[in-house]
């Protein structure tokens, strides 16, 4: 059974940080890309950022214009967690954060499963 279950989330003000986890498992992790999809309220599912499968190859990240520069993505294969490193937090990054993985192995295809979410809450 797969499972992604998401941590790291909470209320935190303008230009402040957090570090959102993500613990994977029932499926070999290295093996997909993995993504940070949001949604923020009222709206729908924003991608947010991916990462590509883990292996000796080079690691490519991509990401929204609107968190490029604050926000990092990173994978740790020996723990099998997935990361969001967010800085210079806006009131505009307010959403629930989910993680997700692809849905074929080794290949860029759809959102496949995906955690139950993590709340991130920025205010003054």
């Amino acid at each position: 059974q797969v499972q992604l279950v998401e941590s790291g989330g909470g209320l935190v003000q303008p230009g402040g940080s957090l570090r959102l986890s993500c613990a994977a498992s029932g499926f070999t992790f290295s093996t997909y890309w993995m993504y940070w999809v949001r949604q923020a309220p009222g709206k729908g599912l924003e991608w947010v950022s991916s990462i590509n499968t883990g292996g000796s190859h080079p690691t490519y990240t991509y990401y929204t214009d609107s968190v490029k520069g604050r926000f990092t993505i990173s994978r740790d294969s020996a723990k099998n967690t997935l990361y969001l490193q967010m800085n210079s937090l806006k009131s505009e990054d307010t959403a629930v954060y989910y993680c997700a993985k692809d849905y074929d192995a080794e290949k860029i295809t759809a959102w496949g499963d995906w955690g139950q979410g993590t709340q991130v809450t920025v205010s003054s």
